[in-house]
């Protein structure tokens, strides 16, 4: 399948993890596309991939002229940008009376404002090319987890952020919508190791049976979003959680 050809996308957080997952599948889908991480280290190797459809950015996201240099990047290296989608997002996971504003900075920093710097940076050339943005949402700040009141209050401000983006927009025929997913990345597994409790009672009660690949069950819903197949779909959240949650 390659209903991504001749698409050029940047991608937060694109070296590892979900984003790593999802450099590989829209890549694989035809996408060119600007990885920008911190690792530099899972960078070089995502490039190793496909060196004439990759790029890598290191850069720290919530630096605004990171978001800048990732368009230039993609102009100069593929000569466009069609799509973006803000994966990138650091956290740390503290009850809420013990959470610093260094923690609160950390995850509005890399999640919220990353986020609209790079749909800013991004706007003039998506408009050029009627192009689709992807921001990340979580079921997290849905259920209002314990231990993650800075990651769910920046979470619920990128899906308000998108809904408004999706209606200013959409004269521009730029789409805008949110992707929550329900992953097993490496995160998952060393929260799972040390809430085991928590992971266990989130995981029995997904009606699928188990948390999604990054590869297999969350990219392939980001990639429909960036094509073609959903240009009639904008401002909209899409679970991909096996069911977990059921938005009204």
């Amino acid at each position: 399948m390659e209903n991504l050809k001749g698409h050029v996308i940047i991608v937060t957080g694109g070296a590892a993890g979900i984003g790593g997952a999802l450099t590989s599948v829209l890549v694989a889908r035809g996408a060119s596309v600007v990885a920008v991480d911190i690792n530099e280290e899972a960078g070089k190797k995502k490039v190793e991939e496909n060196s004439s459809k990759i790029v890598f950015l290191k850069g720290d996201v919530s630096k605004e002229s990171v978001a800048q240099e990732a368009v230039e990047l993609a102009i100069a290296k593929f000569g466009k940008l069609t799509g973006l989608v803000n994966n990138a997002h650091a956290s740390r996971q503290k009850p809420l009376l013990e959470l610093t504003q260094e923690d609160w900075s950390l995850s509005f920093g890399t999640g919220f404002n990353a986020t609209l710097n790079f749909m800013k940076a991004a706007y003039q050339e998506l408009k050029k090319n009627q192009g689709s943005v992807v921001n990340f949402g979580s079921g997290a700040a849905l259920n209002g987890q314990i231990g993650q009141a800075s990651y769910a209050a920046a979470k619920e401000a990128i899906r308000g952020l998108s809904r408004v983006a999706a209606n200013e927009w959409g004269k521009d025929k730029i789409r805008v919508n949110v992707v929550s997913p329900l992953a097993m990345t490496e995160g998952v597994v060393k929260w799972k190791e040390s809430s085991p409790a928590q992971y266990d009672e989130i995981a029995k009660h997904i009606p699928l049976g188990h948390f999604g690949d990054p590869k297999d069950d969350i990219a392939p819903v980001v990639a429909f979003l960036l094509s073609d197949d959903s240009q009639y779909m904008t401002g909209q959240t899409l679970m991909a959680d096996g069911g977990d949650i059921k938005l009204r």
